[in-house]
């Protein structure tokens, strides 16, 4: 079970093993900070899907299987609600690894990989990667209600 800290002033922070039966726990977490936020529902559900593909990644894909932690930092208020995420898997930019759909290739062509990564970041206000000091950072805005839609995809 993963540790929860919550101090004034300072975002929630959770760290999980990097487990596919943490993403439950990690998606709680989410849902907790969208709810003190005051999130709408599409605003919820567009942060809990970014969050839940990118943390999936890496324990599929960045820890492959090993054993490694996630760290899960929020920030929730009127404005709306900021995710870190934390990883020392391999450097992933997942913005490198995101596949648009290309409409000129049936899906069945289309390769496989990407397009979830893809669909988790343009469902976000703003999304940032840093690699530092042997972590993975990636960080996830989603904004309160007034400002509900899905962002223009580039």
């Amino acid at each position: 079970m993963g540790d929860v800290v919550e101090l004034a002033r300072k975002p929630a922070v959770l760290e999980v093993p990097a487990t596919l039966g943490a993403l439950g726990e990690i998606a709680a977490f989410v849902l907790r900070l969208a709810a003190r936020a005051r999130l709408g529902t599409g605003a919820t559900y567009r942060i809990r899907l970014a969050v839940d593909e990118l943390a999936t990644n890496i324990v599929m894909h960045g820890y492959r299987g090993g054993e490694g932690r996630i760290t899960v930092l929020g920030r929730s208020g009127p404005d709306g609600v900021r995710i870190v995420i934390e990883d020392t898997a391999p450097a992933f930019d997942p913005v490198a690894g995101r596949l648009p759909p290309d409409p000129g290739v049936p899906p069945e062509r289309r390769r496989v990989g990407g397009l979830g990564i893809h669909l988790a970041l343009t469902s976000v206000d703003s999304y940032t990667y840093a690699r530092r000091d042997g972590r993975n950072i990636s960080t996830l805005t989603v904004k309160a209600e007034g400002t509900d839609a899905c962002p223009p995809q580039p």
